[in-house]
């Protein structure tokens, strides 16, 4: 598999001098079969636009899975150039939840008044459907979805494996309400440790410092620690951190990786655009 890290930030984009490095697009990862365009994308963040980019504006056939439905994981949606395309074929999943179809409930904030158009109103072949949780074969993929505790609507993990390699994707994950755990932060709790057991990448919401995290504790998201020792507990091979906080500042960030341990086990990296990695 090869992973395209294309919008790294959490909650709103952070445009500026200060977030280049690392850059400012909200979350979106594709997935690719090693050498083809992308055909499984995580989440629809402004980060979006780049896989238009990395496509070379060509046509996307392939699926969006969406972990949950906050503005920040669905924003690129209308500006996807590579799905408003005739010739494009979409297949965009949400997790099962009550409120309407999966259509209507990405309508909720994309249609007038809010937005000039809806969700039905993007050229090409769009479907919207809603996704339990469970095992499922998505564009060659196996997809194994669980709920994870998220503030503010029904939120997904998801690990993805080619039949060799697999990677966890838990942009979005506040176990601090499920408990102190055993550093504070939350506990490592069975959804989350299925999810990343043995993978070669987990992919984890570290929006937050552990110097942040007394304050911050309510507000829906993890620290770097807490995704570091998950990755530990669960044997993972690289834990990237993600959904940077959007106030975090390049410099900043260049001080969490310089205070990483180059010998630390998992292997800890840090997410930024563009960045490919090689599973």
């Amino acid at each position: 598999m090869r992973v395209h890290f294309c919008g790294v930030r959490g909650s709103t984009p952070a445009p500026g001098p200060e977030f280049v490095r690392y850059g400012g697009n909200t979350s979106c990862v594709a997935i690719a079969r090693d050498g083809d365009d992308p055909t499984l994308l995580l989440d629809a963040g402004t980060g979006l636009s780049r896989v238009s980019k990395l496509m070379d504006q060509r046509p996307f056939r392939g699926t969006i899975l969406l972990g949950h439905l906050h503005w920040d994981h669905t924003h690129g949606l209308p500006f996807f150039h590579s799905g408003d395309q005739t010739d494009a074929a979409v297949r965009v999943l949400v997790p099962a939840q009550p409120g309407g179809t999966a259509e209507e409930l990405l309508a909720g904030a994309m249609s007038p008044p809010h937005f000039p158009i809806m969700p039905g109103d993007l050229r090409g072949a769009w479907s919207f459907d809603h996704l339990d949780e469970g095992e499922h074969e998505i564009e060659g993929f196996s997809v194994h979805a669980r709920e994870i505790p998220h503030k503010g609507g029904r939120t997904f993990g998801y690990r993805v494996s080619d039949g060799t390699h697999s990677i966890a994707y838990l942009s979005d994950h506040w176990p601090g309400s499920l408990g102190e755990g055993p550093d504070g932060f939350g506990p490592y709790h069975e959804a989350a440790l299925e999810l990343a057991r043995n993978a070669d990448v987990l992919i984890h919401d570290a929006q937050y410092t552990t110097e942040e995290y007394p304050v911050r504790r309510t507000f829906g998201h993890s620290t770097n620690d807490y995704a570091i020792g998950l990755g530990a507990t669960a044997g993972v091979g690289r834990v990237v951190l993600f959904h940077h906080d959007p106030r975090r500042t390049d410099d900043e960030l260049d001080a969490i990786a310089s205070s990483l341990s180059a010998s630390s086990s998992p292997d800890v990296t840090i997410a930024r655009e563009e960045q490919v990695l090689d599973v």
